[in-house]
């Protein structure tokens, strides 16, 4: 992905330099790494478990912004700059309306956002309280070395695809089956839960389409990065990966085949028409 030089987004609000950190404790990294997955599959607040709860202590971060953390930061608001550009011509062919930019927190460990503590522990997030998608770049690191999801653009599809989730609250598809979930048995909101992210990786495909027709910044190789980290994220696969047998019931997020299949259905066909996932999933 071709992103150095380029224009990057005023929307981001880096809490960097705040943000505070725990230690694993007495958690041995794998243990770490366990908890982590369980929280990613799970959509839970593990940040206790991989804290106290192992026996250590809460430690401050330094606020000490590396080298390496300018250059994800970086990356960061050029990738959202691109899905700013991307959706706003979008939202005026397929929508009929202008579309409002999401805000990106980025942090180092812990922070606060109104859908509950914020850490590198649960993963990204988009928060519908205050329409801002939520990351700890360190993320990335865990993306590439412990999930096997290597790339910038493997980097950039987790991006859009909390973009993907603002888009989703803009049009008012995720409000809706929020509160139907809220209505459900854990089962059926499971299943709902499924629909909202399938359909953020298939905006997630159409946002690929449009950034390798209107930047050239994209190559086939960069695709077959994203598409591996939608493999290596499925719900089957981060279960096994932490040593569970893959329990469909449980899935919040769909399977890999899923994921992949989704992705590419909003890259070939270009159209966020051709997402409606609770059409499909019924």
């Amino acid at each position: 992905m071709k992103w150095r030089g380029r224009r990057g987004s005023r929307n981001i609000e880096d809490r960097r330099r705040m943000s505070k950190g725990k230690a694993a404790g007495g958690m041995g990294i794998g243990g770490v790494i366990v908890v982590m997955l369980l929280g990613m599959v799970f959509g839970v607040d593990v940040s206790s478990l991989v804290g106290n709860g192992g026996g250590g202590s809460v430690s401050s971060n330094s606020g000490t912004i590396t080298q390496a953390d300018k250059e994800q930061g970086q990356f960061v608001s050029v990738t959202l700059a691109d899905t700013e550009e991307v959706w706003a011509e979008i939202f005026h062919e397929q929508v009929g309306r202008a579309y409002r930019p999401v805000t990106l927190v980025l942090f180092k460990g812990v922070t606060q956002s109104p859908c509950g503590n914020a850490s590198g522990a649960t993963g990204p997030f988009y928060c519908p309280g205050d329409k801002k998608a939520y990351l700890d770049t360190d993320f990335f690191t865990t993306l590439s070395k412990r999930m096997g999801a290597k790339g910038d653009f493997a980097a950039a599809y987790v991006v859009a695809h909390e973009v993907a989730h603002h888009v989703q609250n803009e049009l008012g598809t995720l409000g809706k089956a929020n509160a139907a979930r809220s209505r459900m048995n854990k089962k059926d909101s499971n299943r709902v839960s499924v629909m909202i992210e399938l359909q953020a990786d298939c905006y997630s495909g159409v946002w690929a389409r449009r950034v390798e027709q209107k930047f050239g910044s994209v190559d086939q190789g960069d695709l077959r990065e994203a598409i591996n980290a939608a493999k290596q994220i499925g719900d089957d696969t981060l279960q096994r990966n932490a040593g569970q047998r893959p329990m469909p019931h449980t899935y919040t997020h769909g399977t890999s085949e899923q994921r992949q299949q989704w992705f590419i259905r909003g890259y070939k066909t270009n159209d966020i028409r051709q997402c409606d996932t609770f059409a499909a999933l019924n």
